[in-house]
């Protein structure tokens, strides 16, 4: 009897983690609720009314019990971003892609004839949500993000600008944006930028809201609790969000 109240207590708290990695954040917009869902890493939902938008399915991305994607954005071709094998097991015959030619290039062709091809700057509407297509890139010589390849986006979604910077550092294109509701802003070295820098973006383009994302590197996870004080030592009006974006870390 012992053994089974320490089980049904063992399965207890691993469901209330799991149900706390993955409770949906509400954001009230003009046409009804936005439920914003971290998943992993980069990978995110929203879903407004009957839409649901999933943001790069990739690298094991667990997305149960949310509805399946009307959209699929993907930003990069790199696997922790683009994966086909997570494409397909996600989509339905009616899911439209949104994604960089980079990543159109590499589509088999059955997943191809469901992509809009997007540049940067480019603009598509959605379900009507409106897509703008924003440069992700590393400055500097050799590159691991080359300008013009990925794509990050603002979403229109019920009157609310929701930013995803993909992989990036901490760009004059990002530092440029207005009227941000949502970012959704990466830190991570080698690869994109560090907390410092991605504070200081951030405190440039002011969203109302800011969840740091895609934030582990070659040296584990960034410190987003620094991150977190550095936006807010500058800025205490940018509430700064954080949540498990890496289930069992």
């Amino acid at each position: 009897m012992k053994f089974n109240l320490l089980t049904l207590c063992a399965l207890f708290v691993v469901a209330a983690v799991t149900a706390q990695q993955n409770k949906a954040d509400v954001l009230p917009t003009a046409k009804g609720n936005l439920t914003i869902t971290p998943v992993q890493h980069a990978s995110l939902a929203f879903t407004i009314g009957n839409t649901t938008i999933y943001a790069d399915p990739a690298g094991g991305a667990d997305f149960s019990g949310i509805k399946s994607p009307d959209i699929i954005l993907i930003t990069d071709i790199h696997g922790d971003h683009f994966d086909t094998a997570s494409i397909i097991k996600v989509k339905t015959p009616k899911t439209i892609l949104v994604v960089p030619q980079a990543v159109a290039d590499l589509l088999p062709p059955a997943l191809k004839a469901k992509a809009v091809v997007l540049n940067n700057g480019g603009h598509t509407t959605q379900a009507g949500i409106a897509i703008t297509a924003i440069p992700m890139y590393n400055m500097g010589t050799n590159p691991r993000h080359t300008k013009g390849r990925g794509n990050g986006y603002v979403l229109n979604i019920g009157g609310k600008n929701l930013y995803l910077s993909g992989d990036t550092e901490g760009i004059p294109e990002m530092k440029a944006l207005k009227n941000i509701d949502v970012a959704f802003v990466c830190m991570n070295l080698p690869y994109t930028m560090d907390v410092k820098q991605a504070a200081e973006a951030v405190l440039a383009f002011k969203p109302k809201i800011v969840y740091p994302y895609h934030y582990r590197g070659q040296n584990g996870l960034s410190d987003v609790n620094q991150f977190k004080e550095l936006v807010n030592a500058g800025d205490k009006n940018i509430e700064v969000r954080l949540r498990n974006w890496y289930p069992g870390k």
